[in-house]
């Protein structure tokens, strides 16, 4: 058991750097900067880390940054007060989100400006083959943890979650930070802090904090709050690898 574990959470917290600390941190806000080296390490890491569900870094940031514009407006891209369930907002948020991937839709200029590109990953990434290829290769781990200890076969129900995690993160993230917790400043929107310690979502769940300081590395403002995410940055900030541009 502990093996399938290691591997769920394993996944699931990289993953998760990933997503928070390139696509959102770095592609929506440049929060950082960092040598184009480092800019295409964090891009490559985040499409292994992502797999299946890898999310294009330019269409993520683009959705992001109207996200931040019109929050919890009918113009949000995925905000859960025009939805029923998480499942209407996320299916929305895709619909729009393929549009900005296949160039079927276009933003503003100023929600396209420095954005990450590099279109050879993306197209590689994004290709069904190479999805299907990371979902074969998830199942095949589980399927020899489970052989190898003679565990049970239920535990293949978190496969979902690894095929769709960069997705489901994302839904977390939009469904309870909009909905659920405490709010430390009046934003003129619906975003909460639904995690007061931050590690489950590696501090995504400040969203209270985060719209009110969107340019702030550190999404934790209150002596209780810890954002682990942040803490990674400015150890590497320290490290010279990247750069932390103050808020």
């Amino acid at each position: 058991m502990i093996y399938i574990l290691l591997l769920f959470f394993g996944h699931w917290f990289v993953s998760l750097f990933f997503h928070t600390s390139f696509l959102h941190r770095f592609a929506s806000h440049k929060m950082f900067t960092a040598s184009k080296t480092v800019e295409r390490m964090f891009y490559f890491f985040t499409w292994v880390s992502q797999g299946s569900s890898y999310l294009v870094p330019r269409a993520y940031a683009v959705m992001h940054r109207m996200h931040h514009e019109y929050s919890d407006t009918k113009e949000d891209p995925h905000s859960p007060y025009f939805f029923k369930d998480v499942f209407g907002m996320m299916m929305h948020t895709r619909n729009i989100y393929n549009g900005f991937v296949s160039g079927k839709l276009t933003a503003a200029s100023k929600f396209c400006n420095d954005l990450p590109i590099w279109t050879k990953l993306d197209q590689f990434g994004d290709h069904y083959l190479v999805r299907f290829g990371w979902a074969i290769l998830y199942t095949a781990s589980y399927l020899f943890i489970i052989n190898h200890f003679d565990l049970s076969y239920f535990w293949l129900l978190l496969l979902p979650i690894h095929y769709l995690m960069g997705p489901i993160q994302g839904a977390v993230v939009n469904w309870c930070g909009h909905k659920y917790g405490y709010q430390n400043y009046d934003n003129g929107d619906h975003s909460h802090n639904s995690e007061p310690w931050g590690i489950f979502l590696l501090g995504e769940l400040f969203q209270n904090n985060h719209h009110k300081y969107p340019t702030s590395a550190n999404f934790a403002k209150k002596w209780f709050e810890f954002d682990p995410s942040f803490q990674i940055l400015r150890l590497l900030d320290r490290l010279k690898i990247i750069h932390l541009i103050p808020a």
